[in-house]
């Protein structure tokens, strides 16, 4: 059975459609998810991601358990900061993406998706045997709020005496919201600027509903997971089971920066890893655009001629390019005259950069 979050009952109050997300009872929208979707890109938009997972490194060695056990160089990450990494298993492939915030000298948290936090949490727990570390996965006592969009600023700043335009983008630090204690960060999965409220679990429906009122003369709307989606495909974000999964290397993901190779000593998946750096690219991350109106979806194939070159991994319409866009893995070098079979229906494709949508900042 889908476990609630926090919110459940104001997600209901709002009508929302709920669903079952990795194991979570979730909004998938409250009314129409391109309405949502716009109101992020032009207002802001109000989420549950009481989902996720939050696992705390603490101790004189945290940060050099989280080098070896991630392939980014944490120990070297200031204080209030935030950065992207990764924990992939001895043969390279992506064990999940995450978020790693350094709380103190010695103390991180990592932020692990919905459906691996457990995994996450057992793999750090082993990978710190032998530093002076300790794993403690907290996620159950907290809920995670995130308002994001161009007005998201000025809505927390009428709640909050933190200083937020001189808060920089992937640093987070305590604060009060609301009345309410959180470790406030400007982080997101939207594309947009935005904020990612970490709470105690008790305290959500008051911040949520605080939010809500200070956020209506902006503009703001609660969002479910489908705006969420066509939001950071648009922005070219991966979605863990998607884009990544242990069958997938960061090379492949085009994702090869965050691997800290400099970082002094060993970390699991390093050689495996170094084997691929210098390797020609099996295949790449490629974005489609369509040029018709049928829609791309997630294990549809792509094919160049009469071969099949690769396999679509996200798709929806964009609401903001009013287009169908999806994100495919194809071989290297398989860029031209490629389709989508729909069906039975090649639709044509055109390959873009990544990503579909960049805001201006």
């Amino acid at each position: 059975m889908a476990r609630p979050t926090p919110l459940r009952d104001v997600h209901e109050s709002l009508g929302a459609t709920l669903t079952d997300f990795a194991g979570w009872l979730m909004p998938l929208r409250y009314g129409s998810e391109t309405a949502e979707h716009r109101a992020v890109r032009e207002a802001a938009g109000l989420f549950d991601l009481s989902h996720m997972g939050e696992i705390f490194v603490t101790g004189p060695q945290a940060g050099q358990a989280l080098d070896y056990a991630l392939v980014g160089h944490l120990s070297v990450l200031a204080t209030g900061r935030a950065r992207y990494t990764m924990i992939v298993n001895p043969a390279g492939g992506v064990v999940d993406d995450l978020i790693v915030y350094r709380l103190a000298d010695d103390e991180f948290m990592v932020v692990a998706n919905a459906s691996n936090y457990r995994t996450v949490a057992l793999a750090l727990t082993n990978r710190a045997r032998g530093f002076d570390a300790q794993v403690d996965d907290r996620s159950d006592a907290y809920a995670l709020v995130a308002v994001q969009g161009p007005h998201a600023q000025e809505i927390l700043a009428s709640l909050t005496d933190t200083d937020l335009p001189n808060l920089r983008y992937y640093a987070g630090l305590p604060g009060v919201v609301a009345g309410v204690e959180a470790l406030i960060a400007r982080t997101g999965y939207t594309g947009e600027d935005g904020f990612e409220l970490f709470v105690r679990g008790e305290d959500a429906v008051t911040l949520w509903q605080e939010i809500s009122k200070a956020g209506q003369p902006y503009g703001l709307v609660p969002a479910g997971l489908s705006a969420r989606d066509t939001l950071r495909l648009e922005a070219g974000m991966p979605l863990y089971g998607n884009e990544l999964n242990e069958e997938t290397t960061p090379f492949d993901a085009g994702l090869g920066r965050v691997v800290k190779f400099d970082k002094p000593g060993d970390f699991v998946g390093r050689a495996a890893l170094e084997a691929l750096r210098d390797a020609p690219p099996r295949r790449q991350l490629v974005g489609l655009v369509a040029r018709g109106r049928r829609v791309p979806r997630h294990g549809f194939s792509v094919v160049a001629g009469d071969r099949v070159v690769g396999e679509v991994t996200s798709g929806a319409p964009s609401p903001t390019l009013g287009k169908p866009i999806a994100m495919a893995y194809v071989e290297t070098g398989a860029h031209e005259g490629l389709a989508v079979d729909i069906r039975g229906s090649l639709e044509p494709m055109d390959v873009v950069e990544l990503p579909f949508y960049r805001r201006n900042k």
